[in-house]
């Protein structure tokens, strides 16, 4: 079997650094913020070129919290996409404004830039672009128009820690950045977790407050706040695997590398990976319109596959009360019929990037044929 993703193998490697951490705070008994998340918050600030850092409980916190740093409320609008993990949408439910889509570029499954200034509104206060599957987003041309329209830039990073624009780290380009600490992710807790990065002082003070009650001093509540606080626990375990980081990164684009090179001239539509970007892999995606057939046949040779995402959210029953429908935002839903996630994890090796490629070029030669 070779794994879609292959935690057990990361953690073989780290053991005794994780196992020492966590005795750490089992024997401080600084189990909620303390010590270790307040390192981790100024360690992983500095890794993202970022001034401060607000750790928090999950990633969608982390939006939520930063829109409403923002000042983002009922009667406001926020531009994203479509064609993401929905809890980039939930976040901005959350402050009771409106999502409104735009279309992703189908080369890079990030933002079209070219789409936001016909969604401006006069109630638009932000935009969220996500960098998507490690990738960053296009960001000058959203920075031009968010500068030039009054608007915020929240960059959802949730899937590209490390990632860069223009030798840029991503989460450090627009006035917050938001990551998720989910366990599959380049950089995971052993749970849940999820920080704010930002270069702004009374952003920071807000998002502080927000996270613990509203709190600004223990009983003495400023704010109308949550219960979004990071445990100490992941703090001091997110720690010991941020030093290891930029290794994993780096095995991770071999990898991508690797499935590039074997994948060339296999007919299959591998990640197209920007100049502009460095792209961290968070996920390896091909396309295939034989997607459901391909990832049953994978399986069936032992090979695990995932599908990020096959639900645009505008298409998602939950979200049918914002009137989009089917049609609306084409390459979100043909990117959603197609996309098929490769296994991805910086312990991959070659010989399995080769066991991969050989049955995925051996599909879409069987499917050419079929289709001739």
């Amino acid at each position: 079997m070779i794994p879609f993703v292959d935690l057990k193998a990361q953690y073989m490697g780290i053991k005794d650094e994780v196992n020492s951490a966590i005795q750490n705070v089992l024997e401080t008994c600084q189990f909620t913020l303390g010590s270790e998340v307040a390192a981790f918050e100024e360690e992983f600030a500095s890794y993202c070129q970022s001034q401060f850092g607000i750790g928090v409980n999950t990633g969608t916190s982390a939006l939520h919290l930063a829109l409403l740093a923002a000042g983002i409320g009922p009667k406001d609008e926020v531009i994203t996409v479509p064609f993401t993990f929905v809890a980039t949408v939930a976040a901005i439910y959350y402050t009771g404004a409106k999502p409104v889509f735009v279309d992703i570029d189908p080369r890079t499954f990030t933002i079209d830039v070219k789409a936001i200034e016909a969604a401006i509104t006069e109630k638009t206060k932000a935009i969220i672009p996500v960098h998507l599957y490690g990738q960053s987003a296009d960001m000058d041309p959203i920075l031009e128009i968010a500068k030039r329209r009054g608007l915020v830039v929240i960059e959802d990073a949730a899937q590209a820690h490390g990632g860069e624009y223009k030798g840029r780290r991503v989460g450090s380009l627009g006035d917050m950045g938001c990551f998720s600490f989910y366990p599959g992710k380049n950089l995971g807790a052993y749970g849940e977790g999820g920080m704010v990065v930002t270069n702004n002082a009374e952003y920071t003070r807000t998002i502080r407050m927000l996270r613990d009650w509203g709190a600004e001093q223990k009983y003495q509540h400023v704010l109308k706040g949550y219960n979004y606080r990071l445990e100490g626990i992941q703090g001091a375990i997110l720690r010991v695997k941020l030093r290891h980081l930029e290794v994993w990164t780096e095995a991770r684009r071999t990898a991508a590398a690797h499935y590039n090179e074997l994948l060339s001239g296999s007919g299959v539509s591998t990640p197209e990976a920007m100049a502009y970007a460095r792209h961290v892999y968070h996920i390896y995606a091909i396309r295939t319109r034989q997607r459901s057939e391909w990832q049953q046949a994978l399986q069936a040779k032992g090979i695990q596959t995932g599908i990020h995402y096959p639900i645009p959210v505008h298409l998602l029953p939950a979200y049918a009360d914002l009137g989009y429908k089917r049609g609306d935002f084409p390459h979100s839903e043909k990117a959603a019929d197609e996309v098929l996630s490769l296994p991805m994890f910086a312990e991959l090796t070659l010989d399995q990037c080769k066991e991969v490629s050989e049955a995925v070029a051996m599909l879409a030669n069987k499917s050419a044929v079929d289709y001739a």
